[in-house]
This record gives C-alpha cells, sequence and structure tokens, in this order.
C-alpha cells in the first residue's frame, strides 16, 4: 500500500500510486480538480503527495501526448485574434502548471523538434526559464550562469528613459539618460516589453585592449570625444517637499522669508535665492547649505510662564536647505495641497551628470568597470577604415569569467551596424555565430573581429590585430558624485563625542582592524595615535578611591565625590571609555583605576 499526502498532511493509502497521480492529473486537465492542484509520485520511498499550498515557485508548459504537442496551429491563430485567451489554454488542458515536485515526474522537451513519444510537456520559448530581466540578456547560453545572474542584477540598475512622463513627476532619486538607444543585438524579450519604449543603454565601439595600465583589474578607458558628443550623458533628479502643518492650540507653519529675530535664523546669504513668497524661483543654481523653501514653525515647548510673557512670540527656523555635498538646478515648482487642506510645497532640483573618473559602466554580461582614464579623442587607437573606439576594454576580464557572449555580442553587434539590421540573440534560439561571421566576411571585414589598429600618439601599427566590435553599454547608478565622501574634523554625537556616521552627516571615515594592522607593520606610532584620538578626553581621577573626579571650573580645583579631600590626577583617555564606567556604576560596580606614575 502508498501512503498518500495532501500538502504534507496523511490521508491514507492506495493500491496503484501511479493509477491514482494520473487519475488527478487528468481530473485536473479536465477542469474537474483545482489548476492550483500538483501531485507528485515519489518512487524512491513510494509515497504521492499532493500540493496546494501558497508560495510554490510553478512554471507552465504545454501537455504533449504520444509525441504531439495540445498546442494547435488552430489555437495560435484564434490567440492571435483575440478568441481565446490564456485562462482558456488551461481550462481546456492545453497548458498547465507545474511546481518543482510534479516537474520531477515530467520529461520536457525543448523545441518542438526535439519531441518524442516518452516526452509528456513542451517548453512554451526556452526563456521561460528565466526571468523578464535575464532574458534580456543575448547569447544567454554562451555565458556561465554566475555572470548570468550577474548581468541580470546590473541591468536593473542601468540609467535610461524610464517614463516619458517625468517633467511632471515627483520621484525620489531618479537617474535619466539623455540619449538611450536601442540595442543592435536584441532577444525577442525586447519586443514583448517594447523595450523600445523605455531603452537603458547605447551602443558603443569597444576595442578589446590595455591602455597604459590604466584599465587593469575592471576598469574601462573612455574616450573623451564619445563624452563630448554624448556618451553616458544623464541627468539626477530629487524633490524637497515642504508643509505648513496644523498644531493643538491654533498654531501652524508659516512658508516664508523667516524674519532676523526668530530662533535659529540661518544668514541673508542662505535666503538669497527665496522670493517674496518663501520659495525659490525655477532655474536658481543653489548649493550646500542654501536655502530653497523658507519655513518657520512654532516654538516646541510652551513654558507656562511664557504666556504671561510681554515679549511677542518667538518661532523657530524650519526651513527646507540643500544637504551636506549636493548642488544642482531648480527644475520645478509645483504649490498644492495635501489631503488634509494643508498647503503643500514640492521642488525639483536637477543635476546634470557627465560620466567622469569613478563612473560605473557594464554590458549585459556582468563585465562590470569603471572608468580609470577619460582619454583625449586625439590620442585613442584607431582602425584602419578610421574607426575610434568609444571604450577600451581590458582582455583580462573574459577567461576567468567565462562571458563568451560579451565576445560573441560584438561581433553581432558590429555586422548589424554595418548591414543595417537588429540581430536576434535569444537564447538557445539565437543566429548562429557562424552565419554572423560569415555575413562581417561578406561585409569586408574579418570574420574573426580583428583589425589593424594605430596608436593614436604616435601613429604606429600595433604589432597585434584588436578585437574591434559594437556592444550595449550600460551607465550604473553608482555614480562617484553620489558617493565621494571625506573629512578632517567636524560633527560628533552628543553621547560618545566620537564622529558621527555616514556620508549624509558629515560624518567620519572608520579605521578598522585591518586598517590599524597595516599601520602596527609600518610603525607609524603617531599616525595610529591620531588615529584613536576621536574622543580623547582629560578626567582628573582620585588617587585614593579610584574613581573619576570632579572639576570645578570656578574654583578652579578638582575633588573626589567619594573622599572629598583626597588628591587627584589627570588622565587621558577616550571619552566611551569614561562612558562605559559611567554605565558600570549604575549596575553597582566598582570600577576602580589604578593609577600607576608613568615618570
Amino acid at each position: 500500500m502508498t501512503d498518500v499526502y495532501l500538502s504534507g498532511k496523511y490521508l491514507g493509502t492506495v493500491d496503484e500510486p501511479q493509477k491514482f497521480a494520473d487519475a488527478l492529473i487528468q481530473s485536473r486537465r479536465a477542469g474537474q480538480l483545482s489548476a492550483n492542484v500538483n501531485v507528485y509520485y515519489d518512487r524512491e520511498i513510494d509515497a504521492v503527495n499532493v500540493e496546494s499550498l501558497k508560495g510554490r515557485l510553478r512554471r507552465p508548459l504545454i501537455v504533449v501526448k504520444d509525441g504531439q504537442p495540445l498546442l494547435t496551429a488552430d489555437h495560435i491563430k484564434r490567440l492571435q485574434r483575440n478568441e481565446m485567451s490564456w485562462s482558456d489554454l488551461i481550462k481546456q488542458g492545453v497548458v498547465e502548471y507545474l511546481d518543482a515536485a510534479e516537474e520531477e515526474n515530467a520529461y520536457v522537451a525543448f523545441f518542438k523538434r526535439e519531441l518524442t513519444r516518452q516526452h509528456t510537456h513542451l517548453d512554451i520559448a526556452p526563456l521561460a526559464m528565466f526571468g523578464l530581466t535575464t532574458s534580456l540578456v543575448p547569447f544567454t547560453n554562451y555565458n556561465s550562469a554566475q555572470k548570468v545572474n550577474t548581468g541580470s542584477k546590473n541591468q536593473k540598475q542601468a540609467i535610461g528613459f524610464y517614463a516619458a512622463n517625468f517633467p511632471v513627476r515627483m520621484d525620489m532619486d531618479v537617474n535619466l539618460l539623455h540619449y538611450p538607444q536601442i540595442p543592435l543585438v536584441k532577444t525577442i524579450m525586447h519586443d514583448i516589453v517594447d523595450y523600445a519604449k523605455h531603452p537603458a543603454g547605447q551602443n558603443l565601439v569597444v576595442a578589446v585592449m590595455s591602455y597604459k595600465g590604466y584599465n587593469m583589474e575592471d576598469a574601462v578607458v573612455i574616450n573623451r570625444g564619445s563624452i563630448e558628443c554624448g556618451l553616458g550623458r544623464g541627468s539626477y533628479y530629487r524633490p524637497m517637499v515642504a508643509e505648513e502643518l496644523r498644531y493643538s492650540g491654533g498654531l501652524v507653519d508659516e512658508i516664508s522669508v523667516p524674519e532676523k529675530d526668530i530662533k535659529g535664523y540661518r544668514s541673508e546669504h542662505d535666503y538669497r535665492f527665496l522670493e517674496d513668497d518663501g520659495i525659490v524661483y525655477p532655474e536658481a543654481q543653489v548649493a550646500e547649505g542654501d536655502v530653497v523653501i523658507g519655513k518657520t514653525s512654532p516654538p516646541r515647548f510652551l513654558s507656562g510662564m511664557e504666556e504671561y510673557s510681554l515679549s511677542a512670540e518667538t518661532r523657530r527656523e524650519s526651513s527646507s536647505a540643500m544637504q551636506h555635498g549636493e548642488a544642482g538646478v531648480v527644475d520645478t515648482v509645483i504649490l498644492t495641497e495635501n489631503a488634509e487642506g494643508n498647503r503643500l510645497i514640492q521642488v525639483k532640483l536637477r543635476d546634470d551628470r557627465t560620466p567622469e573618473v569613478g563612473d560605473k559602466f557594464t554590458s549585459r554580461h556582468g563585465q562590470k568597470g569603471v572608468i580609470g582614464l577619460i582619454v583625449p579623442h586625439a590620442d585613442m587607437p584607431f582602425s584602419a577604415s578610421g574607426i575610434v573606439p568609444d571604450i577600451l576594454f581590458s582582455p583580462h576580464g573574459i577567461p576567468t569569467r567565462m562571458t563568451m557572449a560579451h565576445l560573441i555580442e560584438l561581433v553581432a553587434g558590429k555586422t548589424g551596424a554595418l548591414s543595417g539590421r537588429y540581430v536576434d540573440g535569444s537564447v538557445f534560439d539565437s543566429e548562429s555565430e557562424a552565419d554572423i561571421r560569415k555575413e562581417l566576411l561578406r561585409l569586408g571585414f574579418s570574420d574573426n573581429g580583428l583589425e589593424t589598429m594605430y596608436n593614436g600618439e604616435t601613429g604606429e601599427a600595433f604589432s597585434v590585430r584588436i578585437y574591434v566590435g559594437s556592444i550595449y553599454y550600460l551607465r550604473l547608478k553608482h555614480m562617484v558624485a553620489n558617493k565621494i565622501h571625506s573629512r578632517a574634523r567636524g560633527p560628533i554625537q552628543l553621547l560618545t563625542r566620537q564622529p558621527t556616521e555616514g556620508r549624509a552627516k558629515e560624518g567620519g571615515l572608520r579605521l578598522g582592524e585591518m586598517e590599524k594592522d597595516t599601520f602596527v607593520a609600518h610603525g607609524s606610532s603617531m599616525l595610529l595615535k591620531e588615529r584613536f584620538d576621536s574622543d580623547k578626553t582629560t578626567v582628573p581621577v582620585c588617587d585614593n578611591c579610584g574613581l573619576i573626579a570632579v572639576y570645578d571650573e570656578y574654583k578652579k580645583r578638582a575633588y573626589c565625590m567619594v573622599c572629598s579631600e583626597s588628591e587627584t590626577s589627570f588622565v587621558e583617555l577616550s571619552y566611551s571609555f569614561k562612558l562605559i564606567l559611567d554605565e558600570l556604576k549604575n549596575l553597582c560596580i566598582y570600577p576602580k583605576l589604578k593609577l600607576v606614575n608613568k615618570y
């Protein structure tokens, strides 16, 4: 007898498990059973598992009987004429969803030409095994699996044309590419998802060669002439919002140019861009510290005495100003109301982003790299036909990563550009590499993608031939302008007196264990002392009881709170260490410091 389980719960036994499983599957295809049910007969442990729970990953497959798919040409014509839908195919049992377990009992063919009488299912398309983004990668089946995954992830970070109505939208943290292009090497997914309406990259001429060591590791060398012609140029948009909030007691915020007598007034220079209504004007060039929306609020705490005071009500400054390290141009100013009827001001800032050293670029195959050098157009290498590459890509990125599709796309893109057509690079169903190479040969170029190139500085021909082609490159949102960060002295935390954390708070750069070890190895003791002095403090310590004493600034003397008349010594220590001593005292632990004379 074979055990039967429903979603992991034991139900009973059956005599003929295979017949039982087949009967359930036939009932599901006939519409007598929910399409959400999957059946798996595990021969090794002799058990039938029927699953209907949520959270399972399932994929659609065409049902095959006697070596023939149930999906016919008539079905396809009716689908094209909108006479039937996808759900109709499922109800008729032509297409069914299989989960990971039931797939163990299935024998799936990729293509119709591969079908035999043993096959149970046919894949709708080979790229159905991939997600939407992954199936945009051309010639995917030539890459290692890891780089297919990386290439898919990188496409999600690319700057592109995300929406046609971007001028009237108030989205957070938006990057926009100025001159996006449709890729020359496409897959079937590009047409399905209308990629032409929201492209996110550009077709560039790429030469695989090194250049004075500036494209070592994963760096790329870029042609300055290409940047001046619009390569990778984009804009960064960010909104700033302020609203007139209402408080209890009839108090309200006021959007206006703050008066000089209010608490927290900045300086006249900071308010110079504000118009009479307290709002910045469009196309103003604003930088760090400049106020964009002027606002004043009622005092936070209303004490009892203030009600009887004769002085005017003191308001506080609560304007929206540019953060540390920010700059840009005011793009749009919108005056509106929120759901509660409060006045709402939205200001959209625009910042031009031209590619610079440190910005990140990638192909669709996970070959990402930052700009290591921007070379003048005249100094770039050039081919016999006068073609100057936009990017120089390091040859060392190929062998270990095994991204063969990157090299095939270079040749395919070159062929597509010369013949004026799009090349199909759909996974498992692409144009053959041999055909592409033959076409390239007919167009008058070497079929192996190599060309004689000349040194841009000396005009001499390189002794080796260079692999050159056209490939779709993406500029990623990781830009050095958003990440650059340094500091000398600056803000500290109130509790620990250590530097604040993070770029936005003008924070310190952390020197960790490993960095400390390098300084120790170099014997740079003064540098170590300086780095670990961020919260240095000098405190008096009682010579008798070992507790931290108190220093009276007025009488210029230190005394112990426990043994009042004892001698004290001044000790240099970290403020965070002094803090932990106080925490220990809270736990009724006596942290005694034993002082030893250092002379």
